[in-house]
């Protein structure tokens, strides 16, 4: 008989119950929903509503449950639904009627809210583990690039000279957000709903505070219908999931293009390529390529949970079953996509020469031109002009700017001097650039010693 079944005359329909039933997923959530149920039982105990001796022998049955199903000896029913009722079950088998004590005080509703909140608390520090490895890599990869010339790009349009370090630091700026982002959320979710119950709370003298403390929780919930019924923090979690693999996405997007013949400007490690069946020369950056690829799944668990919550009247409702697939899912994604990328970056090789012979084309120097002359009193807006038409008449000869001489400057305005070569030299255009946040090398260097302090910060 199920436990909630006294209401009913007949069992459930088979193919109900199958469609029902949630333990074939939620089962993930047994870790948490014990420790919930633990903490629940010692406050019972403590504030009276059961004996002492009652709360010790839950306690007792729970661990003992625990620690079979981490050794791999408990099978869960489908008949029993879910995580909470099959552990319910299992502990009033092994303990008998003080078993059925347990859910006093206590619904499946402010239970599985509790859980996905303690189960989401641990798997973003995780990610945020595992992403700030993948940063530290990055901002090693940028001390080690600080002078690697290459050039920077608009519209995938060469577009002015800037350094590998520089490139990389942007998804450091990226990657610290996204860090920030999960930390805001784990502040926002470190709340215990327990004591909601269905949704009106209960007449049980319950110490709700007491529960939160033990569960490492920063306090409770303010609103039972508010407390049973809240995924924000699972929909912010997978928002937050959403950006961090876009990020990901656009970093794996520009090795795939480096790796390509026609940029070669990177090699990737055999370890993180593929072969084609077909051609044998084939060397295919396909791991870059499937966490591209996954950014749309994460994309699609936001969705899904966005729109069975969007029409839901207060407060819980069973579409909320479908919030953990979304969210288990976007947490084996991401955190899959953190521990490959991170290596793939790290064992890459860079073509320095071919990065800095592309920093020299297309001609990237065109701006510092630009500004040569707006720096001996040219308005900029007429400086553009010459500079472009010098551009269209290099283009047309396949000329660099800096292959005409000086008197072909000359012949155009007497205000190109000796010093003009040296002003548009690819190194002297990078290193020029000091404002802060600019390619310069000393500036990147003090861009990596903030970020580094940045992101100690981030990991408390």
């Amino acid at each position: 008989m199920k436990l909630w079944g006294g209401r009913f005359e007949k069992g459930t329909e088979g193919l109900v119950e199958d469609f029902h039933s949630s333990i074939r997923f939620d089962q993930r959530l047994y870790k948490q929903d014990i420790q919930g149920s633990i903490a629940h039982a010692r406050m019972l105990g403590k504030v009276g509503v059961i004996s002492e001796a009652e709360a010790t022998q839950l306690i007792e049955g729970l661990n003992g449950i625990l620690k079979d199903v981490q050794a791999g000896t408990v099978e869960f029913e489908i008949g029993a639904e879910d995580i909470h009722m099959n552990v319910e079950k299992l502990l009033t088998e092994r303990i008998g009627p003080v078993g059925k004590k347990l859910h006093t005080g206590r619904s499946r509703n402010d239970q599985v809210a509790l859980d996905l909140r303690l189960f989401l608390k641990s798997e973003i520090d995780q990610t945020k583990s595992l992403l700030a490895q993948l940063t530290q890599t990055l901002l090693k990869l940028s001390e080690e690039h600080l002078e690697t010339w290459m050039p920077g790009y608009t519209h995938l349009q060469k577009a002015q000279p800037i350094t590998l370090a520089h490139h990389l630091m942007a998804y450091v700026q990226m990657f610290l957000r996204d860090l920030g982002r999960l930390k805001d959320t784990r502040k926002r979710l470190n709340i215990s709903p327990l004591g909601s119950g269905a949704m009106a709370g209960t007449t049980f003298p319950l110490d709700r505070e007491q529960v939160a403390v033990e569960l490492g929780l920063d306090g409770v919930t303010l609103n039972s219908l508010d407390g049973v019924s809240d995924r924000d923090f699972a929909l912010e979690f997978l928002a937050n999931a959403s950006i961090l693999m876009m990020h990901l996405s656009r970093l794996c997007e520009e090795l795939v293009i480096w790796s390509s013949g026609e940029f070669q400007f990177i090699s990737m490690d055999d370890g993180y390529s593929t072969g084609s069946s077909i051609m044998p020369q084939k060397k295919n950056p396909d791991v870059a390529e499937l966490v591209r690829g996954k950014t749309g799944r994460v994309y699609g668990d936001l969705m899904a949970l966005l729109t069975v919550m969007k029409g839901l009247p207060l407060a819980y409702n069973k579409d909320m079953q479908e919030d953990k697939e979304a969210v288990f899912d976007a947490v084996d994604t991401i955190q899959k996509c953190l521990l490959v990328v991170e290596p793939m970056l790290r064992t890459m090789q860079v073509h320095r020469d071919i990065m800095a012979f592309g920093a020299k084309g297309g001609f990237t120097n065109a701006t510092d031109l630009a500004d040569y002359m707006a720096k001996k009193g040219v308005p900029f807006r007429e400086a553009h002009e010459f500079v472009g038409r010098i551009v269209l008449h290099c283009s047309k000869e396949g000329l660099g700017l800096e292959d005409l001489s000086l008197s072909d400057y000359q012949a155009i305005s007497p205000i190109f001097e000796e010093d003009l070569f040296s002003s548009i030299g690819i190194e002297h255009c990078v290193r020029a650039r000091k404002i802060t946040g600019g390619p310069s090398p000393e500036t990147v260097f003090e861009g990596i010693r903030l970020s580094r302090q940045a992101l100690d910060e981030l990991l408390w």
